[in-house]
């Protein structure tokens, strides 16, 4: 499950900025509904991330069942959520590749090349399509 790892993904976190430190949080995170949990959600919060998660629906049951006391919805952002699509294909076009999509490697840091340099013929298959006339 992603979210066992989620807090420590996050701590290695790093965007590079032209001048100055790297950003170490994001403005917002987009999450599918294996991240809509209690934990993660007051995590965010503390941080000061603005968290994109739809609820799942047993937690809107739970809510509801509870009346007055269940709290109000979480906010969710549906046009910003629609940007998660963006990177739902892109990882559908790295399991395209076998070696990626299986990890026949053993260590950390060939597996990481592999994603790196499928990555790298992607962005210029990109690139080369977009170029065309």
């Amino acid at each position: 499950m992603d979210c066992t790892a989620f807090e420590a993904v996050l701590a290695a976190f790093r965007l590079r900025r032209p001048t100055g430190r790297p950003r170490t949080r994001p403005v917002r995170l987009l999450g599918d509904k294996g991240y809509s949990s209690k934990k993660i959600r007051l995590y965010l919060r503390r941080r000061g991330i603005r968290a994109v998660i739809p609820e799942r629906r047993d937690q809107i049951a739970n809510r509801r069942r509870k009346g007055s006391r269940g709290g109000r919805p979480p906010a969710f952002d549906a046009t910003a959520y629609k940007e998660r699509n963006l990177v739902e294909r892109c990882f559908a076009k790295l399991k395209q590749w076998r070696a990626v999509a299986t990890r026949f490697d053993k260590l950390a840091s060939r597996y990481l090349t592999g994603v790196t340099l499928a990555s790298i013929v992607l962005w210029l298959r990109h690139f080369e399509l977009s170029d065309r006339p």
